[in-house]
């Protein structure tokens, strides 16, 4: 499940196992609207949830930091955020930014001369040591995060950079909020927020949430940590003034994602994210069932263009043009009962007001144009058999300690070399077994040779994706509500640094155009909705044509419950209600 309402931090490319973001929507091409939401939840009115109960949730491990604007924050640190701290805006099913009115009754936007966005606050909004929730902590968080004071450890300062000042205005429930430049995504700030207790303080912002929130404003409270468990419990926190939690707890649980399917037939776990491979089984044990959705993230063929062939577009967009990502979606998502179209957008996915497909910007799958793309740039079919050249399809695999090798039958060389790409894939997934071979299959038929390595754990990213020791990869990237401003880091220019290496930020692919930079800026300073949504597709169109990152299709959401678990699943954008999780009656 996706749980968080805006993650405010770095975004982390995940591989495509079980366990990372989850869910979303069914495709649609051409217009701005929003296709169908794409959640599928257990939903229960709330007078149908009994009072009590645990909920026990599978995570993949414990959270390293309770402080979600910190690098080591993950997708269980926002979970902990989302149920326990004040959120401005909260996104519904289509990703879409929607007021929390337990704390925020409305807000305001004055352009002219400055962009000032004034919060009302609800004046019930306190903080569980009675403290109300008000204009200091505004002032406390963006001072932490605006990049100016070192001294605290910040993962990102987007957003609150461009802010000038923040001050209490009429009383005590109003805070204005002035910009110094215009800046659209204005909705993903103070979401979440933090007591002034911690962003006034850079040891305890840096090291003293770490482990435990002694201050919340949410319907449940951190109780415990507990690392020898591998636990997180939230109680239901007695000081909340919104409708009460109906839960009175519930336990956080690290559990290996293979390990899961057990554990609910055991009844030790009431919900968990599941891997395809454990959908049939969990599906036919009684008591348990699986709620299936297209995840909002998505998966895509990472092309390393900083160096070697890949570094001329014409080798990349012939790897492009050789892919048949409809069949891939089709073969990964089809079994599911999934919607299985290829997806053409790398920043808006298709539940998104705004979606369109521009993959056209790049082309479509078409073998003699990859072909006659790698003639141009100088490489050309060896000498082959006759019979050889006619097969032209699938090339022969072979094993070799940790490489497998996939041989075209007609090869393509230059000056004596042969054109070889090292496909770097993260272990134990079934899924990237299946997808990264039949991408192999596909560029053997235009003559390119494939060495398929497999990496196991986090030196998967470490060691070869942030350190470009890759030509080809898969990974995924989760969606955002906020393109404009969380997108930016993966796709802007590489710029040298003074030893002569490139700052890539997020820009794993180390491809990127000034112009691409230039439409995600402006995209990010328009105030306007419709005309940041024209240039948001105008930059996609552009990254498409640079061909360095290729989106395949939506990652498969599939969340398993317990039958008596109410107004859970797979949420896709949608932020949880998290007072109205529980158990039927």
């Amino acid at each position: 499940m996706n749980r968080s309402a805006n993650p405010p931090v770095l975004r982390a490319a995940v591989a495509l196992t079980a366990g990372a973001a989850m869910t979303l929507t069914a495709c649609s091409s051409g217009g701005g609207a929003a296709g169908t939401a794409g959640t599928d939840i257990a939903t229960v009115s709330r007078a149908g949830v009994r009072d009590g109960g645990t909920l026990r949730w599978a995570t993949d491990e414990l959270p390293r930091t309770l402080n979600a604007y910190q690098a080591d924050a993950d997708a269980d640190t926002l979970t902990i955020a989302g149920a326990t701290l004040p959120a401005m805006y909260r996104l519904d099913g289509h990703g879409s930014p929607r007021a929390d009115s337990d704390f925020l009754a409305s807000a305001d936007v004055a352009q002219s001369p400055r962009q000032v966005v004034t919060y009302h606050l609800n004046p019930k909004a306190k903080w569980s040591d009675g403290q109300a929730v008000g204009a200091a902590d505004f002032v406390a968080q963006w001072k932490a995060l605006n990049g100016k004071n070192s001294a605290f450890w910040t993962a990102r300062n987007a957003g609150y950079d461009r802010i000038s000042d923040v001050r209490q205005g009429k009383d005590a429930q109003q805070v204005d909020v002035t910009f110094a430049s215009p800046y659209a995504d204005w909705k993903s700030l103070f979401s979440p927020l933090y007591p002034k207790s911690v962003t006034s303080d850079a040891d305890t912002f840096n090291d003293g949430v770490r482990t435990k929130l002694p201050v919340v404003a949410g319907p449940f409270a951190v109780e415990a940590v507990d690392t020898k468990k591998g636990t997180v419990t939230l109680d239901r926190n007695k000081a909340w003034w919104g409708e009460p939690a109906k839960l009175d707890r519930i336990v956080l649980t690290a559990v290996p994602v293979d390990k899961r399917p057990a554990a609910l037939a055991a009844g030790t776990l009431d919900l968990a994210e599941i891997d395809p491979g454990a959908v049939t089984a969990v599906s036919r044990t009684r008591g348990l069932a699986v709620r299936k959705a297209p995840d909002a993230a998505y998966a895509q063929l990472a092309i390393n263009g900083s160096t070697g062939p890949l570094a001329d577009e014409r080798i990349r967009h012939a790897v492009a043009r050789a892919i048949d990502r409809k069949a891939i979606a089709t073969a990964v998502l089809k079994p599911l009962g999934l919607p299985d179209e290829a997806l053409g957008n790398h920043l808006v996915l298709p539940s998104q007001d705004g979606y369109r497909d521009n993959s056209s910007a790049l082309g479509t799958n078409d073998v003699q144009q990859a072909q006659a793309l790698l003639a141009d740039a100088g490489w050309t079919r060896s000498n082959a058999k006759t019979g050889d050249q006619a097969a032209g399809g699938p090339g022969r695999t072979a094993a070799s300690g940790a490489v497998t090798v996939v041989e075209p039958a007609a090869a393509v060389s230059k000056a004596g070399k042969q054109l070889t790409m090292r496909f770097v894939l993260p272990a134990d997934s079934p899924t990237l077994d299946d997808v990264g071979t039949r991408i192999a299959s596909m560029l053997s038929a235009i003559g390119i040779r494939t060495e398929i390595t497999k990496v196991a754990g986090d030196s998967y990213f470490q060691d070869h994706i942030a350190s470009g020791d890759f030509d080809l990869a898969l990974y995924s990237w989760p969606g955002t509500a906020y393109p404009a401003t969380d997108d930016t880091p993966i796709f802007a220019k590489p710029v040298p640094a003074p030893d002569g290496s490139l700052t890539v930020a997020q820009n794993y692919t180390r491809v990127g155009t000034d112009q691409i930079d230039q439409l995600l800026d402006r995209a990010g300073g328009e105030l306007d909705t419709s005309a940041a949504r024209d240039l948001t597709s105008k930059a996609d169109a552009r990254i498409w044509a640079a061909a360095g990152s290729i989106p395949l299709y939506q990652r498969p959401g599939l969340v398993a419950l317990r039958t008596t678990v109410a107004n859970a699943g797979a949420f896709g954008f949608q932020t949880p209600d998290y007072q109205n999780l529980g158990f039927r009656k």
